[in-house]
């Protein structure tokens, strides 16, 4: 895996050569089409004889008027044809990049001819999957999170792809899972031992067998190797009680080994929760917590908020986010809407939009309205997976605090919590769109959190797999280009239309145009040629 970083990486190959395919193939046409004109333009002006600008407009417009319908029909026709094929290579190519095909081109192609330099204050270089950098948004802005209740891989992630036959995580995904754990478990040592070597380089295999051999290998070296064990419990077994069989093999070897007692102990207390032996995995994490107060960044309390729910302990919940809803810790969508969701639960059964519209909103309500929009703020895309407005796929291994996939995650654990609060998802499908009406537009400046970073998309489509579709915050509007393509086709369709239904009419309409159109050439021609000598205007063409 270490050589991966989103995608299959023979197909970002294949795609990126066949942008670039296209992108040059446009240029080229265009040069050859102009090389053809010019070509076509000295030899008639070699074989005719020097003729006045005048008589030149004047033959084009007898030439014009000559033509009959069906070569307006014909040419309105391919004109609708063509511009319609662009229309939906435009589309597609919005949908699937997020730009422009034709915009991307006139900028990488046009902009250093004219001079222009790209700002590289929003946009960095992430390292993609065949060694080649491209520009992205920077990497601060986009740091990814590991999931606090990431699934396990044997015993729940490829029990999915056993049974649909799709990929629920991405390289890009697993490959920061691997780095993770070969900090985690092997960065703070000293001097490696054979095993350690073994597992560095396990952690590191693409090839789920090739990992899962590395780990039997690294066990034949020394039976107390437990990261090894980790390994296993995570990839091989196909069960969570088999799994938490492992991990507690795993921690009766792991020593003093601070990083894995963290861990383990972690994924023994998410076995109990998984099992249904809730207030012992509750427990579990309260001890951790304790033990170990300084390892606040993973996250431990967001396992534990899901778990007091799942016993619906709401005052201990309350307690819980007394400490980490602080103005001075950093957000996640799980301290936010659950916040949301205790000061819901105690309005939401009685909650009637007819009655409040009449009588205005209580102080308890307007508390629940708030801390809804305050959630929504800082996770737009939540409310439509609560609502199931979107179809939830499995939590990727890392997040993007709000960005999509900390939505997905948070949702796949959280929509049961917010069904057992009576009445709280109809308020919440009451009043979030209301949200979008506090945040200022265009998002120069936030409401109560930061602008709404620009870089979600880019970073979700690398955590989420190609078969979900990506929420987008804010909604992008369509590039100029798919709008003028839009409005050419029907234009030239309607034209087409009408030219075949209405040949005669629309014979004279185009020569009245084409008239009206040339008339005012004729008059400039007609001034130029009483200053300037007809011989010059010869050499003119003849250059």
């Amino acid at each position: 895996m270490e050589d991966t970083a989103g995608s299959n990486p023979q197909s970002l190959g294949f795609t990126e050569k066949l942008k670039s395919w296209l992108s040059w193939s446009w240029t080229y046409v265009c040069f050859i089409w102009f090389g053809q004109w010019c070509r076509s333009l000295d030899y008639a002006t070699s074989c005719a004889e020097p003729l006045k600008l005048q008589q030149t407009l004047l033959s084009a417009s007898v030439f014009l008027n000559t033509l009959t319908p069906k070569f307006y029909v014909a040419l309105t026709g391919t004109s609708s044809l063509i511009s319609g094929l662009i229309l939906i290579f435009e589309w597609w190519y919005f949908r699937k990049y997020g730009t422009s095909f034709i915009e991307q081109v006139s900028v990488s192609h046009l902009r250093p001819l004219l001079g222009g330099v790209e700002s590289s204050s929003t946009t960095g270089l992430f390292t993609s999957v065949n060694g080649e950098a491209e520009p992205r948004p920077s990497v601060s802005e986009c740091k990814v999170w590991r999931n606090p209740l990431n699934l396990f891989r044997g015993a729940e992630y490829n029990r999915y792809t056993w049974v649909t036959g799709k990929e629920p995580l991405t390289y890009y995904d697993m490959n920061l899972s691997a780095q993770d754990h070969q900090t985690f478990f092997t960065g703070d040592t000293p001097q490696l031992r054979p095993e350690d070597a073994v597992m560095q380089k396990a952690w590191r295999e693409r090839n789920p067998q090739a990992r899962i051999r590395a780990a039997y290998q690294a066990i034949e070296m020394n039976h107390e190797c437990a990261a090894a064990y980790v390994l296993l419990a995570e990839e091989e077994a196909t069960t969570i009680t088999e799994a938490e069989r492992l991990f507690k093999k795993a921690l009766s070897i792991a020593g003093k080994d601070i990083n894995l007692l963290v861990y383990i102990k972690r994924r023994l207390a998410m076995c109990a929760r998984k099992l249904g032996r809730i207030k012992e995995a509750v427990k579990m994490m309260r001890d951790l917590m304790k033990e170990f107060p300084l390892l606040g960044m993973l996250n431990i309390h967001e396992n534990l908020l899901e778990a007091l729910l799942e016993l619906q302990a709401y005052a201990d919940v309350q307690a819980v986010l007394a400490k980490y809803d602080d103005i001075s810790l950093p957000k996640s969508a799980t301290i936010c809407y659950t916040s949301a969701l205790l000061k819901a639960r105690a309005v939401s059964d009685k909650f009637s939009p007819e009655a409040a519209s009449r009588r205005g909103l209580s102080t308890a309500e307007m508390n629940a309205v708030e801390a809804i929009h305050r959630a929504v703020e800082f996770n737009p895309h939540v409310p439509k997976y609560l609502l199931e407005m979107k179809s939830l796929i499995l939590p990727p291994e890392h997040i993007l605090k709000r960005g999509d996939s900390e939505a997905v995650a948070y949702a796949f654990f959280h929509l049961q919590h917010w069904k057992r609060a009576e009445g709280a998802l109809n308020l919440l499908h009451c009043t979030w769109e209301g949200t979008f009406r506090i945040i200022p537009y265009p998002l120069e400046k936030g409401h109560l959190f930061y602008p709404y970073p620009g870089c979600t998309e880019t970073a979700d489509r690398e955590l989420l797999p190609s078969f979900h579709e990506v929420s987008v915050y804010p909604k992008k509007e369509l590039p100029f280009f798919i709008l003028f393509t839009a409005g050419l086709c029907s234009f030239t369709a309607m034209l087409a239309m009408l030219t075949h239904q209405f040949p005669e009419l629309m014979g004279v309409f185009a020569k009245a145009f084409f008239s009206t159109l040339f008339a005012p050439l004729g008059f400039f021609a007609d001034k130029m040629e009483s200053f300037m000598p007809s011989s010059f205007w010869h050499q003119l063409t003849r250059i």
